[in-house]
């Protein structure tokens, strides 16, 4: 059974390094709120080993991630209680086993490689990092199914577009990774030089532009499942959508030049934007109307097409 103290641990872990997922993992049924906070945790970990403070070697990192992956999945005794409290978890709620195999893979990844070549190969990626934490946490709300699978998928992989976008400036200077794959870039005359420079080029903000659209279909399609889910989870899901879109506002509203600063959703707005969703919510309890409604991602495909540097940014397929 997971202690109060593992608890505790992993809470303050969410709430130092996680601020927007943790106003929603407060709406969560406290059967749910409770492994999600050590779900994260054990994630915020297994994150550090590539992106910690420390500069160990590749072999190094590698290392602490195999050690990582056999003692996530009980092969190995630990002595830290993040990962005691998820592999334990890991068994009470049936987590698969596959889904903790590819979620390290994932992390490895992040060791070697810095740049992805098509959307395809990034998504192969996000598939580890990003979609296997919905499909987890799908198993924490007792909700695991096959029609929930793919909306699962889909919004995880949406929120982690999210991030992508928001942080382009962080991930390059901090960790020497560009994830705007070479295809968009080339296709608007995007230089990796152009983007280690943090230069906002016409042709970067189409590119932005072209990949929040392609985020913003993500999101739509996670929505759209999560009627399929538990009651007492659609709202706190369903506000966690809402607030990881909005920094798409903010991006949109920066013209797609996200150098000079990334668009934060602060405690004012994230609580505005509950009090909107909540009202919504309340008259239709329909995800997908409540989205639409309230979110910074529009009903469709064309619904936004912000003004560029120069006039407006095309639409690109």
């Amino acid at each position: 059974m997971v202690t109060d103290q593992q608890l505790r641990r992993s809470k303050a872990i969410q709430q130092r390094t996680g601020r927007t997922f943790s106003f929603a993992t407060r709406l969560l049924p406290e059967r749910v709120r409770h492994p999600t906070y050590v779900l994260y945790a054990f994630f915020r970990v297994a994150d550090e080993v590539v992106d910690g403070d420390d500069d160990p070697s590749a072999a190094e990192q590698r290392e602490r991630l195999e050690r990582l992956r056999a003692e996530a999945l009980g092969r190995k005794d630990t002595d830290d209680p993040v990962v005691a409290a998820f592999a334990e978890m890991r068994e009470e709620y049936d987590i698969p086993e596959s889904e903790v195999e590819v979620f390290i893979d994932a992390m490895a990844e992040d060791v070697e490689k810095d740049r992805y070549e098509t959307y395809d190969e990034l998504a192969s990626y996000m598939r580890g990092s990003a979609a296997a934490v919905g499909v987890m946490m799908l198993s924490v709300m007792d909700a695991a199914n096959e029609a929930t699978r793919p909306p699962a998928v889909a919004l995880g992989e949406a929120f982690q577009l999210t991030n992508f976008l928001r942080d382009v400036r962080e991930d390059v200077e901090d960790h020497g990774r560009i994830y705007l794959p070479a295809t968009t870039r080339e296709r608007h005359g995007v230089t990796e030089a152009q983007i280690r420079r943090c230069n906002p080029t016409k042709g970067f903000r189409a590119a932005m532009a072209e990949e929040l659209r392609r985020a913003e279909r993500k999101y739509r399609e996670g929505v759209a499942g999560i009627e399929q889910l538990p009651d007492d989870c659609q709202f706190a899901v369903l506000y966690a959508a809402v607030l990881y879109a909005e920094h798409h506002r903010g991006i949109r509203a920066r013209e797609y030049d996200v150098f000079g600063s990334s668009p934060d959703v602060g405690p004012l707005r994230a609580a505005w934007l509950w009090a909107k969703t909540r009202w919504h919510w309340r008259r239709s309890r329909d995800p997908v109307t409540v989205f639409h409604k309230v979110s910074a991602v529009p009903d469709r495909e064309d619904g936004h097409d912000a003004p560029g540097p120069t006039g407006g940014v095309p639409h690109v397929e």
